[in-house]
């Protein structure tokens, strides 16, 4: 038994290594890698593999983890301001979807009850892959990935109503079930507020003591013991797993264990999030596709267009540009994992027969493959669209000012606010369509232009302008417009934002004299108020951030001579530090020996 173990993780992880580098390689993402390898190695490929079900069910522990760490960021403040989407977004796109295949299915002359089980379960979308996907693209914190993770959420507090009302649709059902259903729900409601006050009340001292014994291993061992056993809870009593270990994670979101948390349970959860994608392309019923693989392809293409139009609908009704909405419709077109569930659940109630739940399993599973390239065919249509787009819808400029500001994010609004305060005219130039339709909201004249764009800068009074704002956040685009202005307008004064070091020495280059670090002032400012609470007086605070201002700005300079010298660089760096030790020393020792002589003159 421990050999066969052994040879299953062997072929596991042979499996990931080989398929995932390869597909991440040719651009088709690592959950796309996980899929093939998982088909290859499993019962329907060379059946290296064939107890597909325990290890799904293993494998879903990945999933559970990675919405602990997704509750372990939603502080239940702010879970209670996200109740609007989670509620309005969420339960529109459930309730729109199974409507519509409710309908198509009901055309085809299937019974009442089948067409309910069978829509309700493809309303549904895979939590998993929407969030790897989203994780994998940097776009959890976007528009559409917030409005992704609502409508997910509220799938996984749908599953109780959901799973409570399965056993009203077989006819065998009594007044006794729909007395159990209603006692379901009761307990359901009981579990989810003892995990609540457990998290509260028990987790958080259970935490200190083993914290307090200093042992790493015991901490991480107690933060997996509550992530399953939450999960457990919530499974013995009909709930969605992943909804336990949310919950979970929400409750210890704002308790001083939260990056411990994270770093602890971070490496379990790629692991078992692969093999759940593994899992999911082992499960891939090749037989049944092949009975008749037109009809699952077509049935899977048209499961995702149905869902990708209604999340369209809902993301335009939401205000979401074009985009966002397209990208949100993509990415949970897909069936998920709780079909796999409900259909179960439908065969067990005698409400489905198998061979009809079987190719529905593998309708889904097939639209899960499929998000992945969809979503790439997507990007590279989507570029081309917008991109179109933005070039036509240009603005044209009717006016000039002293001052142009090119970037109209959190940086340039900021500086044009002051402007406007005291009725100094300015011209904003931003590229990013959906921060101009923002801007516009709130009353600013803005000009939706690509300011690289020698074209643009002409029209927006360039050569007659005192001041350039250059408040752009991108570096490479930052760079182009300034050398542009450098050209072609050398009699123009820029004042340029720099998001860090490099940033700040490939404007120096360009001659320009005036720049300022985004985070540096703020960073400072907090030291200060920092400084304050430690005890430090006004004027010494004052004093100290004046002077590590100043060295800090000489620094920079030493270190723009030297730049392209790393062993330069970095020794020049240390002695610079040094340097500012000794000199605070210096105003240590200094006030210490006033102290002293106040104290003398008074005794």
């Amino acid at each position: 038994m421990q050999d066969n173990l052994l040879v299953t993780l062997i072929v596991f992880l042979s499996a990931a290594v080989i398929s995932v580098p390869f597909f991440k390689k040719i651009g088709l993402g690592s959950v796309v890698g996980y899929l093939i390898g998982g088909i290859i190695i499993g019962p329907w490929g060379i059946g290296l593999i064939t107890n597909v079900d325990s290890i799904l069910h293993i494998s879903e522990f990945g999933v559970i983890l990675l919405l602990f760490l997704i509750g372990l960021e939603l502080k239940p403040q702010r879970l209670w301001i996200l109740k609007k989407p989670i509620f309005g977004l969420g339960g529109l796109q459930v309730i729109l979807t199974f409507f519509f295949f409710f309908t198509i299915l009901s055309f085809l002359g299937m019974e009442k009850s089948q067409v309910i089980v069978i829509s309700i379960s493809i309303s549904l979308s895979s939590t998993a892959f929407a969030l790897q996907l989203l994780g994998e693209k940097n776009e959890l914190k976007t528009m559409h990935g917030r409005s992704v993770f609502a409508i997910l959420l509220f799938q996984d507090l749908a599953v109780i109503p959901i799973m409570a009302i399965l056993p009203f649709l077989t006819e065998s059902v009594a007044d006794p079930g729909s007395q159990g259903s209603i006692k379901q729900v009761a307990v359901a409601t009981g579990t989810i507020l003892t995990v609540i006050l457990a998290g509260r009340f028990l987790a958080r001292p259970l935490f200190k003591l083993v914290a307090s014994s200093g042992n790493h291993e015991i901490f991480t061992a107690l933060s997996l013991l509550i992530v399953i056993g939450a999960s457990l809870l919530m499974d013995q009593v009909g709930l969605s797993m992943a909804l336990g270990s949310f919950l979970g994670g929400v409750i210890l979101a704002d308790s001083e264990y939260r990056h411990e948390l994270e770093s602890n349970l971070e490496p379990f959860k790629g692991l078992f999030l692969g093999l759940f994608f593994l899992a999911v392309g082992m499960s891939i019923n090749l037989s049944e596709v092949l009975k008749d693989p037109i009809l699952v392809l077509f049935s899977a293409l048209i499961l995702i267009l149905v869902k990708a139009t209604v999340l369209f609908f809902i993301g335009k009704i939401s205000n979401h540009s074009n985009e966002t909405s397209l990208n949100l419709s993509v990415t949970i077109a897909q069936g998920g994992e709780f079909a796999f569930v409900i259909l179960g659940v439908g065969v067990s109630l005698s409400i489905l027969p198998k061979e009809r739940a079987d190719l529905v399993i593998a309708i889904v599973t097939l639209s899960m493959g499929l998000t992945p390239i969809l979503g790439i065919f997507k990007d590279k249509i989507a570029e081309l669209i917008f991109k179109k787009d933005q070039n036509f819808k240009e603005d044209t400029i009717e006016e000039q000012n002293r001052v142009i500001i090119a970037g109209f994010g959190r940086f340039g609004q900021i500086i044009a606010r002051m402007l406007f305060v005291h009725r100094i005219g300015f011209t904003a130039l931003e590229h990013n369509p959906d921060q101009v339709n923002v801007a516009r909201k709130f009353g600013y004249k803005i000009y939706y232009g690509d300011a690289s764009k020698l074209s643009l800068l002409r029209s927006a009074g360039a050569e007659q302008a005192d001041l350039f704002i250059l408040a752009i956040q991108d570096i490479d685009i930052s760079i182009k417009v300034a050398e542009l202005i450098k050209k072609h307008f050398p009699n123009l004064t820029i004042i340029a934002r720099a998001r860090n070091r490099e940033h700040v020495f490939k404007l120096m280059e360009l001659g320009i004299q005036i720049i300022r670090r985004d985070t540096f002032a703020s960073a400072l400012e907090l030291a200060g108020e920092t400084l304050r609470k430690l005890g430090f007086m006004d004027s010494e605070v004052e004093k100290k951030i004046k002077k590590f201002r100043a060295h800090d700005e000489l620094t920079l300079k030493g270190q723009f001579q030297i730049r392209n010298d790393e062993k330069e660089f970095i020794k020049f760096s240390k002695n610079s530090m040094h340097q500012l030790e000794v000199a605070f020393e210096a105003d240590r020792q200094e006030k210490e020996g006033k102290l002293s002589d106040q104290n003398l003159s008074s005794l």
